[in-house]
């Protein structure tokens, strides 16, 4: 039975609904993520409307938690804090079937945060203040870490540590796995633009990009073009067009997703749980036609709902239309 591992950073998002002007204010552009250190983070979350919320996020976690709720099990290599958010983290993982044997934890900092300003058009804007999933590094990683596993998860945002990413990409093949990069935003794509390409080539076995950071990677707003050139790179090549569908290639192999008419309330978690969706498909076996649209099935709930916390309820819908 595949098992999939997701590697990523462990974060406690904070989801807040917040004005157009509120984001316009801050440093960066609108719909990325930016790292910010603790007391940016502390300055930002005392300007946050009350009833904010907080809830076990993280790129790679959001898919393989996912994907533990759709019944196909996994495990997380993360790094939290000790203490009560690094707790409710690892509690959330193992309530949907995740197990926690790869999991780090340092006594001495905080596990990290995740604020998600979502906008009146329900684009989501992150400011990330990593704490504990920061301090990971390549010597507490090893094969024994994949072991029973066959596929790696990595979110882009671990190559902001490309010496960790490297020693990732390398463990996850030593260990016998094949690797899926999502390459999570445009600003992951700008800041290594000297070395994806070789990177994907090399180590990547499936690619997942959005609009922005399949633009930010050819230089240009030609999705296709994008999703060829990924697809040189890649055995699989997936460009996400957000409510306009996707565009998938296997090989030969050439699938689209149509349009989605589900009107968001939060977009946040939406990539992620695309994802989950995604490869559930790839790995039991369905064509890429059929992958593309579990990927949108799943995506399609997580957008009805503030964070990408799908209700227990709804997993059970989508178990029983997608795993029929």
């Amino acid at each position: 039975m595949t098992r999939i591992i997701g590697i990523g950073s462990a974060l406690l998002d904070v989801l807040a609904r917040v004005s157009e002007e509120f984001v316009a204010e801050l440093p960066g552009g609108k719909g990325g993520m930016v790292l910010v250190d603790g007391p940016e983070m502390a300055a930002l979350v005392a300007q946050l409307p009350a009833d904010a919320s907080l809830v076990p996020g993280g790129s790679a976690a959001n898919t393989v938690l996912g994907l533990g709720h759709l019944g196909l099990g996994g495990r997380l290599l993360a790094k939290v804090g000790d203490d009560e958010h690094g707790r409710l983290y690892r509690s959330n993982a193992r309530a949907a079937g995740v197990d926690e044997v790869a999991f780090k934890v340092n006594p001495d900092v905080p596990t990290g945060t995740c604020i998600s300003l979502v906008t009146p058009d329900s684009e989501r804007t992150m400011r990330t203040s990593l704490g504990a999933a920061a301090s990971i590094s390549p010597d507490e990683v090893s094969v024994a870490d994949f072991a029973g596993c066959t596929h790696a998860h990595i979110e882009g945002y671990m190559l902001f540590n490309r010496e960790l990413m490297f020693h990732l990409l390398k463990t996850a093949k030593a260990a016998g796995c094949t690797v899926s990069l999502d390459l999570a935003s445009y600003e992951v794509v700008g800041a290594c633009s000297d070395i994806l390409a070789d990177l994907l080539g090399e180590w990547v076995d499936m690619v997942f990009a959005n609009e922005d950071e399949a633009a930010a990677f050819v230089g240009n707003k030609d999705e296709e073009a994008a999703l060829v050139r990924l697809a040189e790179l890649c055995d699989v090549a997936v460009v996400k067009l957000g409510k306009r569908g996707a565009l998938m290639r296997r090989g030969d192999e050439l699938a689209q997703v149509g349009p989605r008419v589900i009107p968001p309330v939060d977009t946040t978690g939406a990539g992620d749980l695309w994802a989950t969706g995604f490869l559930y498909g790839m790995f039991t076996g369905r064509t890429l036609a059929e992958c593309g649209e579990f990927g949108a099935q799943v995506a399609d709930e997580v957008v009805q709902v503030m964070g990408a916390a799908i209700p227990p309820e709804r997993w059970q819908a989508l178990r029983a239309g997608i795993t029929a």
